[in-house]
C-alpha cells in the first residue's frame, strides 16, 4: 500500500514537473511573440485614446472598458481561433494575411496624413455637419465604441498574426497558450495605459486643487502638457502604423524571395550600425524609417486606387 502511493506520488510530481516545463515553455513562447508585436501594441496604446476624448470625465473609463471588452471579444470569439485553424490547416497563408494587414495599415496611416495636411490648408472640415449636430451624446458614444473596435480588430489581428508566426514551429498546445497569455497581457498593458491617458488631466485638476504648492504645480503641468501629450501620441500612433506595416511588407517580401527592397535597408541599417556610435540603435531606426518609407510608398498607391474607384464620394 505504502509503495502503491509512493508510486503516486512520484507521477503526480512528474506531471507537476511536465506542466512547469510546459507552463515555462508557454511563458517563454507568449514573451517573444508579444516582444514582436511591439509595433503594433505601440500603435493601439497610441490610437485608442482618441477614441475616449470630448466626453464628460465620467464616461471615459466606462467607454475605455467597452473598448477592452470588444478587443477581448475580437481575440477570443474571432482572431484566436482563426489563428489556430491556420495554423492547424492554412499556415502557408499566416504571411500573405500579415502582408495584406500591414498594406491596410500602410493605408490608414497614409490617409491620416492627407487628412492632417487636407484639414491644415483648408478649415472646412473643422465644422460639425448637422447630422452630428443632431445625434445625443449615447449615440456619439455607441459609434466612437463600434469605430474603436473596428480598428482594434484590425491591430489584433496584426499581433495575432505576428505572434503566430513567431511560434509556428511550436507544438499547437505551446502555440495556443502563447497566444491566449499574449492576448491577455497585451489588452490588460494597452487598455490600461489608455485609461491612465484619459484621466491624466483629471489626475492633474484633482492635485492642482491640493494644499502642497508640488501637488498643484505637478497638476497645472498635466493639465496644460495634455493636449501636446495626445497631438504627439497622435504622430507617434501614424508613425507606428507606417512602420510597422512596411516592415511587415519588407519581411513578407524577404520571405517570397523578392530580395531587392529587403536586401537595400538591411545595407542601409548595417551601415548606420557600423557608421554611428548608437550602433544597433542605429541600424534599428534606420531599419524603421526605411520600412515607414516602404509603408508610406504602398499607403500612397491604396489610397490612390480606393479614391479613384468609380462612385467614391469626395
Amino acid at each position: 500500500m505504502a509503495s502503491g502511493l509512493a508510486a503516486l506520488l512520484d507521477d503526480v510530481a512528474a506531471i507537476a514537473k511536465l506542466a512547469a516545463a510546459s507552463l515555462d515553455d508557454v511563458t517563454a513562447a507568449a514573451g517573444k511573440a508579444g516582444s514582436k508585436a511591439v509595433g503594433v501594441v505601440v500603435d493601439d496604446a497610441a490610437v485608442t485614446p482618441g477614441y475616449a476624448m470630448g466626453f464628460t470625465p465620467e464616461r471615459e473609463l466606462p467607454i475605455v472598458w467597452k473598448i477592452a471588452l470588444g478587443s477581448l471579444r475580437n481575440k477570443f470569439f474571432f482572431l484566436l481561433p482563426g489563428a489556430l485553424l491556420l495554423s492547424a490547416f492554412a499556415p502557408w497563408a499566416v504571411t500573405p494575411i500579415l502582408m495584406v494587414g500591414g498594406a491596410y495599415l500602410c493605408f490608414e496611416a497614409t490617409e491620416k496624413i492627407i487628412e492632417a495636411v487636407t484639414k491644415t490648408a483648408n478649415h472646412e472640415d473643422s465644422t460639425p455637419h448637422v447630422e452630428e449636430l443632431a445625434q445625443s451624446s449615447a449615440e456619439i458614444e455607441a459609434q466612437k465604441v463600434a469605430g474603436a473596435i473596428r480598428t482594434d480588430f484590425i491591430l489584433s489581428g496584426e499581433i495575432m498574426a505576428i505572434a503566430l508566426a513567431t511560434v509556428a514551429d511550436r507544438p499547437f498546445g505551446i502555440q495556443a497558450g502563447a497566444l491566449v497569455l499574449v492576448s491577455l497581457a497585451l489588452t490588460a498593458a494597452v487598455y490600461g495605459v489608455v485609461g491612465l491617458i484619459v484621466k491624466m488631466d483629471d489626475i492633474g485638476v484633482h492635485l492642482a486643487a491640493r494644499a502642497s504648492t508640488v501637488a498643484r504645480g505637478t497638476g497645472r503641468a498635466l493639465v496644460k502638457s495634455m493636449p501636446h501629450v495626445m497631438q504627439t501620441l497622435s504622430v507617434v500612433g501614424t508613425a507606428a502604423m507606417l512602420w510597422v506595416g512596411g516592415g511587415i511588407i519588407v519581411h513578407g517580401l524577404e520571405h517570397f524571395h523578392l530580395e531587392t527592397v529587403p536586401h537595400l535597408i538591411h545595407t542601409l541599417s548595417e551601415m548606420a550600425h557600423h557608421a554611428s556610435v548608437l550602433g544597433a540603435v542605429a541600424a534599428w531606426l534606420t531599419f524603421a524609417a526605411s520600412s515607414a518609407v516602404v509603408g508610406l510608398i504602398i499607403g500612397g498607391v491604396i489610397v490612390a486606387i480606393v479614391h479613384f474607384l468609380p462612385g467614391r464620394k469626395h
